[in-house]
C-alpha cells in the first residue's frame, strides 16, 4: 500500500501531518490527520493556586491566549462563587471583542485567506501573506497591519499584556478604564468597524463573485452534515463572551443547552491510537465512528457551527450578512466547510461592532471593577467562545483553592473528527489512480484550514507512558538502528 505524507502540514497553530493511503489502484483507502505534539497543562495545573490559572494556561498558545485567559476567569468566578460588578463584565466583554476582531482577520489573511485571495491553485511560495499583499495592494496591507496594531495596543495597555494577558481577577478585573483609554477605544472601534466592512466587501468581490470558488464551496467534498454547537444569548444570537451552549441537530433543531456543570452531560471524549488529539462527541447519542449524516453523534464548533447555532447576530451590520450567508447558501443549517471562512468575517463584523457599541456605554467608566465577596471555592466551570470554537475550563480544588483537577475542552478538539472526515473526504474526491500534486494536496489542507485549528491548545496527556520512537540515521541517510518504548 503506497502512503502520501504531508508532513508538516502549513498555515495553521501548532504542528500536525496528513497520512493518504492508497489502494492498489492508487485512489484513497483512508486519509488521517495525525497531531503528533503533546502538551500536560490538565496534569500540571494539579498543584497550583486557582487564581494562577489565568496566566498559566494562556501559555497554552500564543495565538488565543485571551480566550483561555477569559475562560479561566469565568471559572474563577464560578469556583469563589461571585458576579463581577456591570462595569468588570462589560469591559471585559469588550476587551474579548477585541481580541475575536484581531484574530478573525489574523486568520483570514495569513492564515485560511490565502487559498481565495491567491488561489487554491496559486504556486505555493505565493499562497501567503505576501501574495495577498500581491493581490490586494500595499495600501490595504498597510491598513490590515495598522488596524491589529492599533487593537492590539490597547488590549496591551488594558489587559497588561496583548500576548499574556493578567488583568481578569475572580471577581472582576485589576483596574478600570481611564477617559484616556476610553476616547481612544471610541476611536479604534470606529476604525475597526471600517476595516471590518472592507474585508466583508473584499470577500464578496473575490471570493463570492467568482463562480469557480463558489463551486469549490458548496462541492461534494467539502460538504459534512453534523450537529452543531455555539454559545447563544438569551435572545439565541451570536454571543462571543457569555449566554448559553446551545446544540442543534443536523436539520438546525435544538437538541439541548447547557451552561456550568451541565457540559458533563452532553460532551463525552473519544480517544484513538494514531493521534495526541481526543475527539469529543455529544454523550447522550454515544461514539457512532467517524460518520456524518443523520446517525452522527459529531457536532462542530466556530464561526459556521455558531451561526448554524444560532437564529441571529447581536448587530444590525453582522445580522444583515446572516441573512445573506444563509440565503445564498441554501438555508439553515449550512454544512459546507469552506463556508467558514465567510462565518469568520461575518463574526469579525459583530466584534467590530460590538466595540463601538460598549465603548460608548456609560458604565465602562465605573471605578467599581472589582466585587472581593468570594467564597470557599471547591469547583467551577467557564465558557467563552474561542475565535476557534467553544472552549470550557473546569477546576476542581480543595477549600484553600489548590487545583485537584482541571480538564479543558478546547475549540479545536471538538472539531478534530470533523477534520479527519473532511480530509479524508477531499482526499477520495481529488487522488485518482495515484495521480497527485501540489494544487492536490493544498486542497486536501484546505479541508482542515477552513475550522482554523489550534492544535497546541489541543492535544492532551492520556495515563501512562509517553511513547518515544528514535531513529538512528547515517550521515548519507542510512537507518542504522530504531530505538521505541512501545
Amino acid at each position: 500500500m503506497e502512503r502520501i505524507s504531508i508532513n508538516p502540514i502549513t498555515r495553521l497553530e501548532g504542528h500536525g501531518n496528513i497520512e493518504i493511503f492508497l489502494d492498489e489502484a492508487g485512489n484513497v483507502s483512508r486519509a488521517y490527520l495525525q497531531i503528533p505534539e503533546l502538551r500536560g497543562f490538565e496534569k500540571f495545573a494539579q498543584g497550583r493556586p486557582a487564581e494562577e490559572m489565568p496566566r498559566i494556561t494562556p501559555r497554552i498558545c500564543g495565538v488565543c491566549p485571551t480566550a483561555h485567559h477569559m475562560a479561566s476567569v469565568k471559572c474563577l468566578d464560578a469556583l469563589f462563587q461571585v458576579q463581577p460588578p456591570p462595569a468588570a463584565r462589560k469591559i471585559r466583554e469588550l476587551f474579548y471583542n477585541m481580541f475575536m476582531f484581531e484574530d478573525h482577520l489574523l486568520h483570514f489573511y495569513y492564515l485560511g485567506g490565502p487559498d481565495f485571495i491567491v488561489g487554491p491553485k496559486a504556486p505555493k511560495a505565493e499562497r501567503n501573506i505576501l501574495g495577498v499583499i500581491g493581490k490586494v495592494g500595499l495600501e490595504i496591507a498597510r491598513d490590515l497591519i495598522s488596524t491589529r496594531k492599533a487593537v492590539r495596543e490597547l488590549m496591551t495597555e488594558i489587559g497588561g499584556k496583548v500576548i499574556h494577558p493578567v488583568f481578569g481577577l475572580p471577581g472582576g478585573i485589576s483596574k478600570p478604564l481611564s477617559p484616556e483609554i476610553i476616547a481612544r477605544l471610541k476611536e479604534v472601534g470606529k476604525k475597526a468597524l471600517d476595516f471590518a466592512r472592507f474585508t466583508l466587501k473584499a470577500f464578496h468581490e473575490i471570493v463570492l463573485s467568482n463562480p469557480q470558488y463558489l463551486e469549490l464551496i458548496t462541492s461534494p467534498a467539502y460538504f459534512l452534515k453534523t450537529n452543531y454547537m455555539g454559545l447563544v444569548d438569551e435572545k439565541n444570537r451570536v454571543s462571543f463572551y457569555d449566554g448559553e451552549v446551545r446544540i442543534v441537530d443536523v436539520d438546525g433543531k435544538e437538541m439541548g443547552r447547557f451552561s456550568g456543570l451541565d457540559y458533563l452531560e452532553y460532551i463525552a471524549e473519544h480517544v484513538e491510537p494514531w493521534t495526541y488529539i481526543k475527539f469529543p462527541y455529544l454523550r447522550k447519542l454515544g461514539w457512532k465512528g467517524f460518520v456524518d449524516g443523520e446517525e452522527t453523534s459529531i457536532y462542530r464548533v466556530a464561526p459556521l457551527a455558531r451561526l448554524n447555532a444560532a437564529d441571529g447576530m447581536k448587530t444590525p451590520l453582522a445580522q444583515e450578512e446572516y441573512e445573506r450567508f444563509f440565503e445564498t447558501l441554501g438555508g439553515k443549517p449550512v454544512h459546507h466547510t469552506l463556508a467558514y471562512h465567510w462565518a469568520r468575517v461575518i463574526e469579525a463584523l459583530q466584534a467590530a461592532e460590538r466595540m463601538v457599541e460598549l465603548s460608548s456605554d456609560e458604565e465602562i467608566s465605573s471605578p467599581d471593577v472589582r466585587n472581593l465577596s468570594l467564597k470557599t471555592p471547591r469547583e467551577g466551570v467557564g465558557i467563552v467562545e474561542a475565535p476557534r470554537g467553544t472552549l470550557i475550563h473546569h477546576y476542581k480544588t480543595d477549600e484553600r483553592g489548590i487545583i485537584q483537577e482541571a480538564n479543558l475542552i478546547v475549540a479545536t478538539v471538538a472539531n478534530a473528527a470533523s477534520m479527519n472526515m473532511n480530509i479524508d473526504r477531499v482526499a477520495k474526491a481529488t487522488i485518482k489512480e495515484g495521480r497527485v500534486d501540489e494544487d492536490i494536496l493544498n486542497l486536501v489542507e484546505m479541508a482542515f484550514r477552513a475550522y482554523d485549528p489550534c492544535f497546541a491548545c489541543a492535544t492532551h496527556s492520556l495515563p501512562g507512558g509517553f511513547p518515544i520512537k528514535i531513529k538512528i540515521f547515517t550521515r548519507r541517510g542510512k537507518k542504522i538502528k530504531e530505538l521505541s518504548n512501545l
